[in-house]
């Protein structure tokens, strides 16, 4: 009898999960703004991103080696205490320059660490991380590095 007690609170409880409302989303910025993601060049992508809104230099701070070894994994991360709702990454030595753009729910924290391929391209690359504010400013930082031989094509 005890087992099918905890059977039937077991199915319960699944039935209850499934029914709880899920409190994530994401949108999904290469349906919304296709654009973005076949710019060929960083001020293009943003444009394509964001508007004409003008860009403050500063309260982003990106992370990255002087020189990656690897460029088929570069590690890049990205901070910012401004109270962000969107921060994307871009970059210069891809064909496309869209990395990645993350929403940022009310209480998120701005410290992202990502890996990109980058191609060699046999001079410094840069890598651009634009947040958008709540109140819809835009903030930038950038970083530049040096890419051995490897990564995309390289």
């Amino acid at each position: 009898m005890q087992r099918r007690k905890f059977l039937s609170l077991v199915g319960l409880g699944a039935v209850a999960m499934s029914a709880a409302p899920v409190a994530l989303s994401a949108t999904d910025w290469r349906a919304d703004k296709p654009d973005v993601w076949t710019a060929k060049n960083v001020d293009d992508a943003i444009k394509a991103m964001y508007g004409s809104k003008a860009i403050a230099e500063g309260g982003v701070t990106v992370t990255t080696p002087d020189v990656a070894a690897n460029g088929g994994a570069v590690p890049v991360n990205v901070k910012s205490d401004l109270d962000a709702k969107t921060v994307a990454i871009f970059q210069d030595a891809n064909p496309e320059s869209a990395v990645i753009v993350f929403d940022v729910n009310e209480y998120g924290i701005v410290n992202y660490d990502v890996k990109m391929k980058l191609k060699s391209v046999g001079e410094p690359i840069t890598v651009t991380c634009v947040v958008e504010t709540k109140d819809g400013k835009l903030h930038s930082g950038k970083r530049t590095l040096d890419v051995a031989l490897g990564g995309c094509e390289g």
